[in-house]
């Protein structure tokens, strides 16, 4: 456990895995217990027409670009300047939400977002876009994300206190999919309709209603944490700070590897649905809907377990890079888009447990620089892993650019599994329980007693 402030109300789960303290742990029979509380309802509903109007944003970007240029890469190249500004600034991000008050700084993250979704509508719904306007804006997206992202993932546990963090996690991921069920469809129906233009037009206005909410909040039911204070270092002393402790560093290097190659779905799907396929909008727009029903799933499944193990994390690594395997080789559309729905469930799984752990084993006055950490690895690597796929997809298509993609998730996972149990000095029992297979890893001294069960 870290000693630093926080530390007595936010435990941090040791190597062998073991659960939070009966303070903080989330009741598991109430999924939707964080919404009992009036700021985070306020910020939750804000969330959901904001996150329609994203994903519709999303759907409409990829599109346009595949239009404007016919290219997998160039889908590719617009995904990595979206996340290259969290690669490259992301901790410095980070320092700037520990010492800032989160809710002024999201109401001017959230209209610079606003402000460049506009400009994007004016440009195509005028005749005059090209190519490099999607690729400003997605880079300007990027930046206000810097700050907009750890800011947003920080401010979770002013809203609820640690007693909700898990299911409020959990429900965020749950509203941001919920939105993929919604946004892809309407934006697929824009699109082939009227163009992509409204699509960015619907984002931009969506910001009015995160901006409000956060404007109605009350500010005395804000639960306080500390705030660091201006300092040499702070960046180091961030990075310290997570590398010396293994639950934090082994799982965000696994997101790393998975957020890079295995989650660069506009690149993958945009592909499957023109090149393989040849079924055009609709079909982007449906395998987007249907990834977006099992993580929904996922997340709620989420809201309703007690814990976030690390064991949980691997095993739902290992799972979700197989799928992508298998899906690299379905031979329709249909069974292709079947699988979009265990993909989403497993992928959510991923998200949130990481998420979740990593919140849970911090100190509140270090929140910001691990939430950027995380966040930069994640939706950073994908500067690094998107012209990489996208690359990969177009010289020797769609099917080895995602199976590739599965492989390293798959791997990952097990190797990270590995280190994770040597760390935590735990080894592989193979044994039945109740009439049933189980692997599980336990710790060295137990493994002489679980032996005659297997």
């Amino acid at each position: 456990m870290s000693s630093g402030p926080g530390a007595a109300s936010v435990p941090a789960p040791d190597p062998h895995d073991s659960p939070p303290t009966s303070d903080t742990r989330p009741r598991k029979s109430s999924m939707f217990s964080s919404l009992k509380v009036r700021n985070y309802r306020l910020f939750f509903m804000g969330q959901v027409v904001s996150n329609i109007g994203t994903w519709m944003q999303r759907i409409a970007q990829d599109w346009l670009v595949l239009s404007l240029t016919g290219s997998s890469a160039a889908v590719g190249i617009t995904t990595a300047l979206q996340f290259l500004p969290m690669l490259l600034f992301g901790l410095y991000g980070g320092v700037l939400v520990d010492r800032l008050r989160k809710r002024p700084t999201l109401l001017v993250t959230q209209s610079a977002m606003a402000l460049t979704a506009l400009a994007l509508a004016v440009a195509v719904l005028t005749g005059h876009v090209q190519v490099w306007h999607v690729y400003v804006a997605a880079f300007a997206v990027g930046l206000a994300t810097v700050v907009d992202n750890p800011a947003r993932q920080s401010f979770v546990s002013e809203l609820v206190g640690p007693r909700q963090l898990q299911n409020a996690v959990s429900l965020n991921s749950a509203n941001f999919q919920s939105a993929r069920l919604v946004g892809p469809a309407v934006a697929g129906i824009l699109i082939t309709g009227v163009g992509t233009g409204y699509a960015f037009l619907f984002n931009g206005l969506s910001f009015i209603a995160p901006l409000t909410g956060l404007l109605l909040m009350r500010a005395r039911e804000l639960h306080v944490v500390e705030r660091a204070p201006r300092g040499k270092g702070q960046l180091r002393e961030g990075v310290r700070y997570v590398t010396g402790r293994p639950e934090l560093i082994w799982p965000i290097v696994l997101v790393g590897f998975v957020g890079t190659f295995a989650f660069n779905f506009p690149v993958y799907l945009s592909a499957f649905a023109d090149d393989v396929f040849h079924a055009g909008a609709g079909a982007y727009s449906m395998f987007n809907t249907l990834m977006a029903v099992g993580s929904v799933a996922g997340a709620l499944l989420a809201a309703r377990r007690g814990t976030a193990r690390l064991r949980l994390l691997i095993a739902a690594a290992l799972v979700f890079g197989a799928l992508e395997i298998v899906a690299a080789t379905t031979p329709t559309l249909w069974m292709f888009a079947l699988l979009m729905v265990p993909l989403g469930l497993f992928g959510m799984t991923v998200n949130v447990t990481t998420n979740t752990s990593i919140q849970m084993s911090t100190d509140p006055a270090m929140r910001g620089r691990v939430m950027a950490l995380y966040m930069m690895v994640f939706l950073g690597g994908s500067p690094v892993g998107a012209p990489i796929v996208g690359w990969i997809t177009d010289t020797y298509g769609a099917r080895v650019g995602l199976a590739a993609g599965g492989a390293v998730a798959a791997v990952a996972a097990a190797v990270i599994g590995l280190i994770l149990a040597r760390v935590g000095n735990l080894r592989l029992s193979v044994g039945w329980h109740r009439g049933h297979p189980r692997v599980r890893f336990v710790p060295r001294e137990h493994q002489e007693e679980l032996a005659p069960a297997a």
